[in-house]
């Protein structure tokens, strides 16, 4: 009898989407160098993230067993109907989000993180009208994962981090395999 329970069993999650937005080569190199400073300074063992996966996520679209083309589909739908500039963001601070064990490092902000805040909610508006509404994130924490590491850091100011958004993307992460796949690109005019 169990085993006809198990025909019912949901496909075991392989695919996330995600909006997210990259910095551009130099300074991603400028994050990585700095991921090293701070896990040197704070004795994390810990290895930092490869440079071209340093990101801002801005609304996630769910994990699921494969790629979801009609979410994708609607998903470029929604990013083409945003109208925005190019804007700054300014990362400033270093500390650990607590998640069990598995703790990420973090680059936060205030100041200079307004803009990307305004951008943030536009574009959950615009995957609302788009019919994406239930994967709208309310509640944004801007932030950039250098690493993971079972130590906690406490809050610290970070050097500076500063570069100009021009556009923004949809990612198909491979879960499991730490790959990120680039789906589109919108860029900011």
């Amino acid at each position: 009898m169990p085993d006809q329970f198990s025909l019912f069993a949901p496909e075991p999650a392989t695919d996330r989407l995600f909006f997210a937005i990259f910095p551009d080569p130099a300074t991603a190199g400028a994050i990585a160098e700095q991921a090293g400073r701070l896990r040197t300074a704070h004795q994390l063992t810990g290895r930092s993230l490869a440079a071209e996966r340093f990101h801002i996520t801005l609304h996630h679209l769910g994990d699921h067993a494969g790629l979801r083309r009609d979410l994708v589909a609607m998903a470029g739908e929604a990013a083409q109907a945003l109208a925005a500039t190019p804007f700054q963001v300014t990362f400033d601070r270093a500390v650990s989000f607590h998640n069990g064990g598995n703790n990420p490092l973090v680059l936060r902000g205030d100041a200079g993180l307004e803009a990307l805040k305004t951008f943030q909610r536009d574009l959950g508006l615009a995957m609302a009208r788009a019919g994406l509404g239930r994967w709208v994130d309310k509640a944004f924490t801007p932030h950039v994962t250098l690493l993971y590491d079972r130590r906690v850091v406490a809050e610290v100011p970070a050097e500076s981090v500063t570069w100009t958004v021009n556009g923004f993307t949809l990612v198909r992460s491979l879960l499991g395999r730490t790959e990120h796949v680039p789906l589109a690109r919108w860029a900011l005019d």
